[in-house]
Protein backbone atom coordinates (compact mmCIF):
# COMPACT_ATOMS: atom_id res chain seq x y z
CA UNK A 1 0.00 0.00 0.00
CA UNK A 2 1.14 3.44 -0.80
CA UNK A 3 2.48 5.37 2.08
CA UNK A 4 0.69 8.58 2.61
CA UNK A 5 2.12 12.19 3.16
CA UNK A 6 3.42 13.03 6.15
CA UNK A 7 0.60 14.94 8.24
CA UNK A 8 1.24 17.40 10.98
CA UNK A 9 -2.34 17.16 11.87
CA UNK A 10 -5.52 19.32 11.63
CA UNK A 11 -5.11 21.89 14.55
CA UNK A 12 -1.34 22.41 13.84
CA UNK A 13 -1.76 23.92 10.48
CA UNK A 14 -5.13 25.17 11.20
CA UNK A 15 -3.53 27.09 14.03
CA UNK A 16 -0.10 27.98 11.44
CA UNK A 17 -2.69 29.29 8.47
CA UNK A 18 -4.24 31.78 11.31
CA UNK A 19 -0.58 32.80 11.87
CA UNK A 20 0.65 33.01 8.40
CA UNK A 21 -2.56 35.04 7.34
CA UNK A 22 -2.32 37.73 10.37
CA UNK A 23 1.31 37.86 9.14
CA UNK A 24 0.81 38.36 5.35
CA UNK A 25 -1.49 40.51 6.24
CA UNK A 26 0.92 43.10 8.26
CA UNK A 27 3.32 42.25 5.86
CA UNK A 28 1.12 43.55 2.79
CA UNK A 29 0.22 46.72 4.10
CA UNK A 30 4.09 47.57 4.47
CA UNK A 31 4.50 46.21 0.79
CA UNK A 32 1.45 48.73 -0.60
CA UNK A 33 2.77 51.62 1.79
CA UNK A 34 2.63 54.78 -0.29
CA UNK A 35 5.55 56.97 0.65
CA UNK A 36 5.08 59.65 -2.25
CA UNK A 37 3.59 62.85 -3.10
CA UNK A 38 0.26 62.32 -5.02
CA UNK A 39 0.41 63.60 -8.83
CA UNK A 40 -0.87 67.44 -9.38
CA UNK A 41 -0.99 69.62 -12.44
CA UNK A 42 -0.06 72.40 -9.70
CA UNK A 43 3.30 72.92 -11.48
CA UNK A 44 5.14 75.58 -8.86
CA UNK A 45 8.97 76.06 -9.66
CA UNK A 46 11.07 73.29 -7.22
CA UNK A 47 7.83 71.34 -6.14
CA UNK A 48 8.21 67.41 -6.00
CA UNK A 49 5.07 65.69 -7.80
CA UNK A 50 4.57 61.69 -8.72
CA UNK A 51 5.09 60.85 -12.04
CA UNK A 52 2.12 60.77 -14.03
CA UNK A 53 3.49 58.00 -16.62
CA UNK A 54 1.17 59.47 -19.68
CA UNK A 55 3.54 62.52 -19.92
CA UNK A 56 6.17 60.19 -21.36
CA UNK A 57 6.81 59.74 -24.84
CA UNK A 58 9.62 58.81 -26.80
CA UNK A 59 10.34 62.15 -26.91
CA UNK A 60 10.96 62.98 -23.87
CA UNK A 61 13.46 60.85 -23.17
CA UNK A 62 16.63 62.37 -22.19
CA UNK A 63 19.64 59.76 -22.47
CA UNK A 64 22.79 61.57 -21.27
CA UNK A 65 20.67 62.17 -18.53
CA UNK A 66 19.30 58.46 -17.90
CA UNK A 67 23.05 57.65 -17.87
CA UNK A 68 23.69 60.11 -15.47
CA UNK A 69 20.79 58.75 -12.79
CA UNK A 70 21.66 55.31 -13.89
CA UNK A 71 25.81 55.91 -11.95
CA UNK A 72 24.42 58.73 -9.47
CA UNK A 73 25.57 58.38 -6.03
CA UNK A 74 24.21 60.06 -2.80
CA UNK A 75 26.09 61.07 0.26
CA UNK A 76 24.31 57.85 1.49
CA UNK A 77 24.80 55.28 -0.59
CA UNK A 78 21.71 53.95 -1.21
CA UNK A 79 22.15 51.20 -3.65
CA UNK A 80 24.37 49.37 -1.46
CA UNK A 81 21.31 49.83 1.25
CA UNK A 82 19.26 48.15 -1.13
CA UNK A 83 21.36 45.75 -1.87
CA UNK A 84 21.87 44.54 1.83
CA UNK A 85 18.49 45.14 2.54
CA UNK A 86 16.48 43.85 -0.53
CA UNK A 87 18.98 42.28 -3.04
CA UNK A 88 18.18 43.14 -6.83
CA UNK A 89 16.16 40.73 -9.19
CA UNK A 90 15.74 41.37 -12.45
CA UNK A 91 12.20 40.26 -13.77
CA UNK A 92 10.05 40.61 -16.83
CA UNK A 93 6.70 43.42 -16.11
CA UNK A 94 4.83 40.52 -15.17
CA UNK A 95 6.61 37.06 -13.58
CA UNK A 96 5.78 34.52 -11.46
CA UNK A 97 8.41 34.46 -8.32
CA UNK A 98 7.69 31.66 -4.91
CA UNK A 99 7.05 31.74 -1.74
CA UNK A 100 7.98 29.69 1.12
CA UNK A 101 6.88 28.01 4.33
CA UNK A 102 9.99 25.25 3.96
CA UNK A 103 8.55 23.20 7.16
CA UNK A 104 8.84 20.09 5.03
CA UNK A 105 12.58 20.80 3.61
CA UNK A 106 13.45 19.56 7.11
CA UNK A 107 11.68 16.86 7.83
CA UNK A 108 13.28 13.76 9.33
CA UNK A 109 12.89 10.57 10.77
CA UNK A 110 15.26 8.10 11.36
CA UNK A 111 13.00 5.54 9.27
CA UNK A 112 11.24 7.32 7.16
CA UNK A 113 12.91 6.31 4.42
CA UNK A 114 12.82 2.49 4.68
CA UNK A 115 11.34 0.67 2.35
CA UNK A 116 9.20 -2.95 3.38
CA UNK A 117 9.95 -5.77 0.56
CA UNK A 118 6.94 -5.35 -1.95
CA UNK A 119 6.16 -1.79 -0.63
CA UNK A 120 6.74 1.43 -2.52
CA UNK A 121 8.92 4.16 -1.08
CA UNK A 122 7.21 7.33 1.38
CA UNK A 123 5.55 10.00 -0.31
CA UNK A 124 6.76 12.90 0.65
CA UNK A 125 5.57 16.53 -0.13
CA UNK A 126 7.64 20.25 -0.78
CA UNK A 127 5.38 23.39 -1.14
CA UNK A 128 5.82 26.08 -2.12
CA UNK A 129 3.16 28.87 -3.59
CA UNK A 130 3.70 30.29 -6.85
CA UNK A 131 2.63 33.71 -7.13
CA UNK A 132 1.79 35.68 -10.65
CA UNK A 133 3.00 39.50 -10.01
CA UNK A 134 4.06 42.30 -12.01
CA UNK A 135 6.56 45.38 -10.99
CA UNK A 136 4.55 48.83 -10.30
CA UNK A 137 5.87 51.60 -12.28
CA UNK A 138 7.32 54.33 -9.88
CA UNK A 139 8.54 58.16 -10.43
CA UNK A 140 9.08 61.64 -9.77
CA UNK A 141 8.58 64.96 -11.57
CA UNK A 142 9.98 68.27 -10.70
CA UNK A 143 8.65 72.15 -12.19
CA UNK A 144 11.51 74.16 -13.10
CA UNK A 145 11.23 77.77 -13.91
CA UNK A 146 13.90 78.89 -16.53
CA UNK A 147 14.29 82.07 -15.10
CA UNK A 148 15.17 80.08 -11.38
CA UNK A 149 17.69 78.46 -13.30
CA UNK A 150 19.11 80.41 -16.74
CA UNK A 151 22.89 80.79 -16.54
CA UNK A 152 23.43 76.99 -14.88
CA UNK A 153 24.46 74.74 -16.98
CA UNK A 154 24.17 71.91 -15.17
CA UNK A 155 20.52 72.26 -13.80
CA UNK A 156 19.20 69.15 -15.48
CA UNK A 157 21.47 66.84 -14.02
CA UNK A 158 21.37 68.97 -10.70
CA UNK A 159 17.36 67.77 -10.74
CA UNK A 160 17.83 64.69 -11.99
CA UNK A 161 20.35 63.23 -8.74
CA UNK A 162 17.75 65.07 -6.56
CA UNK A 163 15.05 63.04 -7.72
CA UNK A 164 17.27 59.95 -7.95
CA UNK A 165 18.18 60.09 -4.24
CA UNK A 166 14.68 60.43 -3.10
CA UNK A 167 13.33 57.41 -5.58
CA UNK A 168 16.17 55.42 -3.67
CA UNK A 169 15.28 57.00 -0.22
CA UNK A 170 11.72 55.68 -0.83
CA UNK A 171 12.77 52.39 -2.45
CA UNK A 172 14.99 51.74 1.18
CA UNK A 173 12.13 52.68 3.29
CA UNK A 174 9.91 50.01 1.85
CA UNK A 175 12.43 47.99 1.85
CA UNK A 176 12.86 48.44 5.35
CA UNK A 177 9.55 49.01 6.32
CA UNK A 178 8.18 45.02 4.93
CA UNK A 179 11.15 43.57 7.09
CA UNK A 180 10.36 45.43 9.97
CA UNK A 181 6.21 44.09 9.45
CA UNK A 182 7.59 40.61 8.70
CA UNK A 183 10.34 40.05 11.99
CA UNK A 184 9.24 38.46 15.39
CA UNK A 185 9.78 41.21 17.57
CA UNK A 186 11.90 41.22 21.11
CA UNK A 187 12.70 44.31 23.34
CA UNK A 188 15.81 44.16 24.76
CA UNK A 189 17.01 47.04 26.93
CA UNK A 190 21.08 47.99 25.90
CA UNK A 191 22.05 50.10 28.60
CA UNK A 192 25.36 50.71 30.80
CA UNK A 193 24.37 48.39 34.00
CA UNK A 194 27.10 45.50 34.73
CA UNK A 195 26.10 42.59 32.74
CA UNK A 196 25.35 43.68 28.64
CA UNK A 197 25.92 41.96 26.08
CA UNK A 198 24.09 43.04 22.93
CA UNK A 199 26.70 41.14 20.49
CA UNK A 200 25.72 37.75 22.43
CA UNK A 201 21.98 38.68 22.28
CA UNK A 202 22.46 39.18 18.13
CA UNK A 203 24.45 35.77 18.17
CA UNK A 204 21.30 34.01 20.47
CA UNK A 205 19.18 34.80 17.78
CA UNK A 206 20.58 34.61 14.87
CA UNK A 207 20.85 31.14 15.86
CA UNK A 208 17.57 30.64 17.38
CA UNK A 209 16.12 31.96 14.20
CA UNK A 210 18.36 29.05 11.94
CA UNK A 211 16.71 26.61 14.02
CA UNK A 212 13.08 28.11 13.07
CA UNK A 213 13.60 28.40 9.51
CA UNK A 214 16.57 25.96 9.12
CA UNK A 215 18.07 28.81 6.82
CA UNK A 216 20.92 30.73 8.93
CA UNK A 217 20.21 34.63 9.10
CA UNK A 218 23.22 36.21 7.00
CA UNK A 219 22.72 39.87 7.07
CA UNK A 220 21.78 42.17 10.33
CA UNK A 221 20.97 45.91 9.76
CA UNK A 222 21.06 48.37 12.71
CA UNK A 223 19.22 51.79 13.23
CA UNK A 224 21.25 54.32 14.36
CA UNK A 225 19.94 54.44 17.76
CA UNK A 226 20.65 50.87 18.12
CA UNK A 227 23.64 50.57 17.10
CA UNK A 228 24.56 53.86 19.73
CA UNK A 229 22.80 51.79 22.10
CA UNK A 230 25.03 48.34 21.79
CA UNK A 231 28.58 50.71 21.50
CA UNK A 232 27.03 52.48 25.14
CA UNK A 233 26.26 49.17 26.56
CA UNK A 234 29.94 47.55 25.50
CA UNK A 235 32.01 50.28 26.37
CA UNK A 236 30.00 50.21 30.10
CA UNK A 237 31.26 46.47 30.40
CA UNK A 238 34.43 47.37 32.62
CA UNK A 239 36.24 43.50 31.29
CA UNK A 240 37.93 42.27 27.81
CA UNK A 241 35.25 41.10 26.57
CA UNK A 242 33.03 44.53 26.67
CA UNK A 243 36.43 46.20 25.50
CA UNK A 244 36.85 43.71 22.45
CA UNK A 245 33.19 44.29 21.43
CA UNK A 246 33.21 48.15 21.86
CA UNK A 247 36.07 48.11 19.11
CA UNK A 248 34.17 45.86 16.44
CA UNK A 249 33.49 47.96 12.87
CA UNK A 250 30.26 46.18 10.92
CA UNK A 251 33.39 43.88 9.57
CA UNK A 252 34.36 42.61 12.73
CA UNK A 253 31.07 42.13 13.94
CA UNK A 254 29.86 40.75 10.77
CA UNK A 255 33.11 37.76 11.62
CA UNK A 256 32.18 37.09 14.96
CA UNK A 257 28.48 36.97 14.17
CA UNK A 258 29.46 34.38 11.40
CA UNK A 259 27.35 35.63 8.90
CA UNK A 260 27.77 37.36 5.50
CA UNK A 261 26.96 41.39 6.43
CA UNK A 262 26.49 44.33 9.18
CA UNK A 263 24.69 47.35 8.09
CA UNK A 264 24.45 50.48 9.82
CA UNK A 265 21.40 52.23 7.97
CA UNK A 266 22.07 55.86 8.66
CA UNK A 267 19.17 56.81 6.08
CA UNK A 268 17.01 59.62 7.20
CA UNK A 269 13.66 61.09 6.07
CA UNK A 270 11.76 64.26 6.47
CA UNK A 271 8.13 64.90 6.10
CA UNK A 272 8.47 68.41 6.91
CA UNK A 273 11.06 71.24 6.85
CA UNK A 274 12.14 70.72 10.22
CA UNK A 275 12.25 67.16 11.03
CA UNK A 276 14.72 63.94 10.26
CA UNK A 277 13.75 60.73 11.25
CA UNK A 278 16.16 57.73 10.89
CA UNK A 279 14.72 55.07 9.23
CA UNK A 280 15.32 52.25 11.57
CA UNK A 281 15.93 54.55 15.03
CA UNK A 282 16.64 51.78 17.44
CA UNK A 283 15.40 48.40 15.18
CA UNK A 284 17.85 45.39 14.95
CA UNK A 285 16.87 43.16 11.84
CA UNK A 286 18.03 39.70 11.09
CA UNK A 287 17.26 37.99 8.30
CA UNK A 288 18.38 36.11 5.14
CA UNK A 289 19.10 37.48 1.68
CA UNK A 290 21.24 36.42 -1.39
CA UNK A 291 23.04 38.76 -3.68
CA UNK A 292 22.33 37.12 -7.08
CA UNK A 293 19.46 36.17 -6.39
CA UNK A 294 16.68 33.91 -8.69
CA UNK A 295 12.84 34.23 -8.10
CA UNK A 296 12.83 30.36 -6.42
CA UNK A 297 15.61 30.54 -3.94
CA UNK A 298 14.30 30.68 -0.27
CA UNK A 299 15.28 33.74 1.08
CA UNK A 300 13.16 36.52 2.79
CA UNK A 301 13.43 39.40 0.49
CA UNK A 302 13.78 40.44 -3.00
CA UNK A 303 13.59 43.47 -4.61
CA UNK A 304 12.66 42.69 -8.51
CA UNK A 305 12.71 45.14 -10.98
CA UNK A 306 12.18 45.07 -15.16
CA UNK A 307 14.04 47.23 -17.57
CA UNK A 308 12.21 51.06 -18.38
CA UNK A 309 11.59 51.26 -22.02
CA UNK A 310 15.51 52.08 -22.97
CA UNK A 311 16.50 48.72 -21.39
CA UNK A 312 17.88 50.31 -17.73
CA UNK A 313 17.22 50.43 -13.91
CA UNK A 314 16.27 54.64 -14.67
CA UNK A 315 14.85 56.61 -17.58
CA UNK A 316 14.31 60.29 -17.57
CA UNK A 317 12.32 62.20 -19.49
CA UNK A 318 12.26 66.13 -20.27
CA UNK A 319 9.62 68.18 -21.75
CA UNK A 320 8.27 71.61 -22.22
CA UNK A 321 5.45 72.90 -20.54
CA UNK A 322 4.96 76.66 -21.18
CA UNK A 323 7.62 78.57 -23.08
CA UNK A 324 9.44 79.29 -19.86
CA UNK A 325 8.38 76.22 -17.42
CA UNK A 326 9.79 72.83 -18.09
CA UNK A 327 9.74 69.27 -16.59
CA UNK A 328 11.94 66.96 -15.44
CA UNK A 329 10.91 62.78 -14.43
CA UNK A 330 12.87 59.67 -13.25
CA UNK A 331 11.04 56.67 -13.30
CA UNK A 332 11.57 52.62 -12.20
CA UNK A 333 9.54 49.42 -12.17
CA UNK A 334 10.07 47.51 -8.73
CA UNK A 335 8.37 45.63 -6.20
CA UNK A 336 10.16 44.83 -3.35
CA UNK A 337 9.13 41.49 -1.45
CA UNK A 338 8.74 39.03 1.44
CA UNK A 339 8.99 35.91 0.03
CA UNK A 340 9.62 33.92 3.30
CA UNK A 341 8.97 35.48 6.34
CA UNK A 342 10.36 32.61 8.20
CA UNK A 343 13.27 33.13 10.33
CA UNK A 344 13.27 36.91 9.96
CA UNK A 345 13.84 38.65 13.57
CA UNK A 346 13.74 42.10 15.55
CA UNK A 347 14.91 43.80 18.69
CA UNK A 348 13.43 46.83 19.91
CA UNK A 349 15.93 48.42 21.80
CA UNK A 350 16.01 51.09 24.44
Amino acid sequence: MKAKPFNIGGKAIQRAAMLRDRQFAQINAAENIRLDLPYSEDLKHGKVCEFNAAKATEGTYRESLTTYAVGYRSSVNFEQHLESIAPAVPVADRFDYKTFFNTEAFYSELSDDLRSPGADFKSVEYKSEEVTAKTLNRGLMIAVDYDQVKGLADWETVYTGMLTSRLLLNKVRRGLAVLVAAGTNTAKTWDTTAGKNPDGDVRDEIRAAHTAAGVRPNRVAYGPTAWSLRQSSHEAQDNAGGYAAAARDEAALARYLAIEQVLISEARYSTSTSTKTEVLANLVLMYNAITGATTEDPSNIKGFWSPCENGQKLQVHRWDVGPKKYCLAVEHYELIKITSPIGIRKFTVS
